[in-house]
Formats: structure tokens, C-alpha cells, sequence
């Protein structure tokens, strides 16, 4: 009862203010960050007042999809040669890399690999999360793009697809994921950029066994994975069992805000 009341208390102020961005009337952020956004525009050589046909729209948003498969492929492969690679992991194989990168484009993010022994915090973040947040863009751009077509029927345009992209992401994914991993990173889920800890085992007797050591336990930039992860639902998680993992789900609240996110935005 206290999810769904909490969730039903949310769509109103949130409608109003997702509307609100995607005509570009003032809601707050966008008049703080306005510069930020048109900055962003003149980078991809575009302004708010250009206006798409539908044919264009959907050039542009297979045209960077299409980047983005590529880039995310591209960081795989390279992984073993790039920073960040605290464990030393090599290149992830070709199918994988291929199977993972179409995955998180497509904002389906089915994963056939343990992301703890597989991803360095490079490809966690600069390929995976960023794409859970652009895919998750991409699929609010188009649903804005169809809300327009019905309502300006006799229009031959139905927005800019860079224009909704930025505004997706920038007032509306960003601050969301920002609020949710601080709230997460309160809860104990893992933020850091360390590789690993080993924790000794209690029981001497065990020494002489294989784990004699310990236990090593992954850590990483976690946090931030998890919050556009659950508010774009992604389902692109940074450890293998995902919100099962006590690193990314530690508590009943952040059980709670994770399940919230969930339906947000939908």
C-alpha cells in the first residue's frame, strides 16, 4: 500500500514537470541549466527551434544508436589496453561484446556475462551506464515524438530528436539518477573505485584450502550504475544476480526506492 501510494503521489508533479521540459517552458532546472543545453546543441549543430519530419527523426536516432553500438563494441575489445582496469581484465571475446553492445542499445540489456569478472570500471561507465542512460533517452525522445504526431496531426514535423535526447537526459535522468545513488550510497550499495577486498576467514582450520586467503569481494562505481539502471529499467546491473546483490540492494529502503524507480518514469 505505502508503494503504491508513494508512486501515485509521484505522477502528478512529475507529469507536470516532464511536460513541461519537453516544450521547453520554464520548470525550474532547465532555466538554471539553459546555457548547459543550448552549449550542447551548437556542439551538435543543431538550435531548439529546428524542427524534424518524422523520416529525419528516425535517421537521427538510428545514426546514434548506431555510434553507440560501435563505441560500446570498441571498448570491450580494447578493455585490456584501456585505464581503469583495476583487475587487469582482459578483452571481452567477440560475441560478447557484440551481444552486450546491441543489448544495451536497444535498452533490452540481457547480459551473459558476470559483470564483477568480466567489465573494468572503464566499460561499467563510459559504455554500460552511459548507455543505459541514452537508450533509456532514446525510447522517451520517440514516445514524445509520438504524443506530438497525434497531436499536431496536419504539422509535418514532430520535434527535434537531439533537442529530446538532451532534455531527457539532462533534466530529467541525470537529477533523478544523482538523488537515487546518493540515497543508495546511504543505504551501504558500493561506490567506489577500488578493485576488490579480500576478507580473511575466521576459521584457521580453512587456511590450507584453495580460499585459504579469504574471500575477495568485488567493489566498484556501483551506485551510479544502479540508479539509471532501475529509472531507465535497464536491468544492465553491475554484478551478476543485479538488484539480488547485497552490494547493489543492501536494505529494505533501498528495496523500496529501487522498486519505485522502477515505474517512475513509466
Amino acid at each position: 500500500v505505502a508503494y503504491m501510494a508513494l508512486l501515485i503521489a509521484l505522477v502528478k508533479p512529475l507529469g507536470w514537470y516532464m511536460a513541461r521540459i519537453y516544450e521547453g517552458e520554464p520548470a525550474g532546472l532547465n532555466q538554471w541549466l539553459g546555457g548547459l543545453e543550448r552549449g550542447l546543441y551548437r556542439l551538435l549543430g543543431t538550435s531548439e527551434r529546428e524542427e524534424m519530419n518524422w523520416k529525419t527523426y528516425t535517421l537521427a536516432m538510428l545514426l546514434f544508436n548506431l555510434l553507440g553500438f560501435l563505441f560500446v563494441y570498441l571498448l570491450q575489445r580494447g578493455q585490456s589496453v584501456a585505464p581503469l582496469n583495476p583487475q587487469a581484465l582482459g578483452s571481452v571475446a567477440p560475441d560478447s561484446s557484440f551481444n552486450t553492445a546491441i543489448s544495451f542499445v536497444t535498452n533490452t540489456n540481457w547480459q551473459g556475462y558476470g559483470g564483477e569478472s568480466t567489465m573494468s570500471h572503464l566499460v561499467q561507465m563510459a559504455a554500460l551506464t552511459v548507455q543505459n542512460f541514452v537508450s533509456a533517452a532514446t525510447g522517451m525522445a520517440i514516445l514524445v515524438a509520438l504524443v506530438r504526431g497525434f497531436r499536431q496531426r496536419q504539422l509535418p514535423t514532430i520535434g527535434n530528436f537531439w533537442v529530446d535526447l538532451v532534455r531527457s537526459v539532462l533534466y530529467v535522468l541525470l537529477p533523478l539518477s544523482l538523488l537515487l545513488a546518493i540515497f543508495l550510497v546511504s543505504q551501504g550499495v558500493v561506490q567506489t573505485f577500488e578493485s576488490s577486498v579480500t576478507i580473511p576467514n575466521l576459521d584457521a582450520s580453512t587456511a590450507a584450502s584453495p580460499a585459504g586467503a579469504g574471500r575477495t569481494l568485488a567493489l566498484g562505481p556501483v551506485a551510479s550504475q544502479v540508479a539509471i539502471k532501475q529509472l531507465g529499467t535497464n536491468g544492465g546491473g553491475y554484478f551478476n544476480a543485479n538488484g539480488a546483490h547485497p552490494f547493489e540492494n543492501p536494505t529494505p529502503f533501498s528495496n523500496l526506492l529501487q522498486l519505485v524507480a522502477i515505474l517512475l518514469l513509466p
